[in-house]
Order: structure tokens, then sequence, then C-alpha cells
């Protein structure tokens, strides 16, 4: 996976853990792809410590992942659920009628887990 859409992914996660300086640095330059001297200027600080604030937000970010997996947890859960709806819609063939009411009641768990 590329890394800013990983920064981006872990962001959404653990985002308000951060200060509101790194968020605005973050923001602007992955949301706004801004570079480091333009953030700095709208942000009155140097490049320098636009860059440090992104540095220490990255590695914040990597840290909570690593210590909580909430994001690895989700990719995990959204692979299984795609293998689970995969399974249910071939046993929607079956011939049994109970066999296909049991797959269109997995299909609809798996859509309330995705919501």
């Amino acid at each position: 996976m590329d890394d800013a859409l990983e920064l981006i992914l872990l962001y959404d996660y653990y985002g308000g853990l951060l200060t509101h300086r790194m968020q605005e640095c973050f923001e602007m330059r992955y949301n706004q792809d801004l570079s480091l001297s333009e953030i700095g200027q709208n942000l009155g600080i140097s490049r320098q410590g636009v860059h440090d604030n992104l540095s220490r937000a990255e590695a914040l970010l990597r840290n909570m992942e690593e210590k909580t997996g909430c994001l690895r947890r989700d990719r995990a859960c959204r692979k299984a659920a795609k293998s689970i709806r995969k399974a249910a819609r071939a046993l929607l063939a079956h011939p049994d009628t109970n066999v296909n009411a049991l797959a269109e009641e997995i299909l609809s768990d798996v859509r309330a887990l995705e919501e």
C-alpha cells in the first residue's frame, strides 16, 4: 500500500490524538497536497517546523497502530467479510430453500457489519 494512503487511513483512526498544530500540518500536506513551504507560510512557521510537526505526527500515528492495531483489524475484518460474502453467494445457488434463506441471512449480517 502506498505510504501516503496508509498515513491518511491511520489519521482517520488516530488523528484526534495529535496536537492541533500536527493536525493542521497533516491535513494541509495530505489532504490539500501543499508543500512544506506553503504550509509554513499558511501557519506562520518555518519549513523545518512543518517538517518536524509532520515527522512527529507520522511517528505517533504509526506508533498508535503498532500498539492498538485498529487499521490492521479493520483490514482483516473487511477481508473476512469479502470471503464470507463470496461463500454465501455460492450458497444461494443451492437447491434447498433453507440453505438459500441462511445464505440471505448471512449476506444481510455481512452488510450490517460493513456499515
